[in-house]
């Protein structure tokens, strides 16, 4: 993301909140709400934003839709797609109750004023990874010198990648930085339009590799820890105004979800069952490949799925802070919370 589009998207964030705020000078009346709502015959209305179209990120939410759980726990809930608002904006304005987002995103939004939480971890580690063609001789960050790296042109981005390359003993002034958007990866690499680019190994690691059959190599972030930090991309975001409101609903939404999770976790063709009947325009190679690779990354070993650990927030906070990425202070404990997930400690 680069510093404008951040810029943008904390502007549209605090512009949302205040707009939201002003808006809402009387309280709505809960009593009248519980009336409608039983006249209906529906429960709660929820609404859970998604950060992209429907994908393996997102499999607990459509199998707890699938098998009625949000119904059992009296909500009504609506997954939509991202339109051009964004999840942490469509948060902030009250038009979403949930959203999908990451931690690179929800941190300069809390620094720069936005009220928002994250509730749960999606994947208990970052999956990403650099992808290069094999035949351009990368086999550790070192080798990324005198090599192009396509992408959005955002400061995580380059910082990750120069801090990458000079851990390893190579100089990052020798990797050329190359801004191309939202290009298809396979296209960008087989036209060389750049030589290495940052990918999700759930998702574009199956497509590039086992759909489109292409001999690449891989740098998973995972791998080097000990130079990036982790963090949790994608998590569940609210607003900390739906947490002080409605605690409870809070509680209901991550106990049904997290079910949909668990059922993610232990039964993958299960889980890709129901994102593929959700979104049938899938390929179904796609998202049952990745649901098995998925499987095991929901959670961390022996830990119940989207508790998020203290240290992955410290780390990465001072990581965006060190970078020069972070223009403030942000207090990271109140940037996210275990207490709303089932079995959390």
């Amino acid at each position: 993301m680069t510093r404008l589009a951040r810029i943008l998207i904390v502007c549209a964030v605090l512009l949302a909140a205040c707009a939201n705020a002003s808006s809402n000078t009387q309280a709505p009346d809960p009593t009248s709400a519980a009336s409608d709502q039983a006249a209906s015959g529906k429960g709660r209305p929820l609404t859970v934003m998604l950060d992209w179209t429907p994908n393996t990120n997102h499999s607990g939410l459509y199998v707890a839709e699938a098998n009625g759980w949000y119904d059992d726990a009296g909500l009504d809930v609506s997954i939509i797609q991202p339109g051009e608002q964004g999840g942490l904006p469509a948060l902030a304005s009250g038009d979403a109750d949930f959203a999908v987002s990451v931690q690179e995103a929800l941190t300069p939004a809390r620094v720069q004023g936005a009220p928002l939480v994250s509730v749960a971890a999606i994947i208990a580690s970052n999956t990403s990874s650099l992808v290069a063609l094999a035949d351009e001789g990368i086999a550790r960050p070192r080798d990324l010198e005198g090599h192009r790296y396509g992408g959005y042109g955002g400061e995580l981005e380059t910082e990750l990648i120069r801090t990458l390359v000079e851990c390893d003993g190579g100089g990052p002034d020798a990797v050329d930085f190359v801004e191309v958007g939202n290009v298809d990866f396979r296209v960008g690499l087989e036209r060389d339009f750049f030589d290495f680019v940052w990918i999700f190994d759930g998702w574009d690691g199956i497509r590039l590799r086992d759909i489109a059959g292409l001999d690449v190599a891989t740098l998973p972030f995972a791998d080097y820890f000990d130079c990036i930090p982790d963090w949790y991309t994608p998590l569940f975001a609210t607003s900390q105004a739906m947490i002080d409101d409605d605690p409870e609903m809070v509680r209901a939404f991550l106990a049904a979800t997290a079910r949909g999770y668990r059922v993610a976790i232990e039964d993958p063709d299960a889980a890709a069952d129901a994102l593929l009947e959700a979104a049938p325009e899938l390929d179904e190679q796609l998202v049952r490949g990745s649901a098995d690779y998925l499987a095991d990354r929901y959670a961390a070993e022996g830990q119940p799925w989207g508790i998020q650990r203290r240290e992955i927030w410290d780390d990465f906070t001072a990581f965006l802070a060190e970078a020069g990425i972070l223009e403030g202070e942000v207090d990271v404990r109140g940037a996210y919370t275990n207490e709303f997930l089932p079995q959390a400690p």
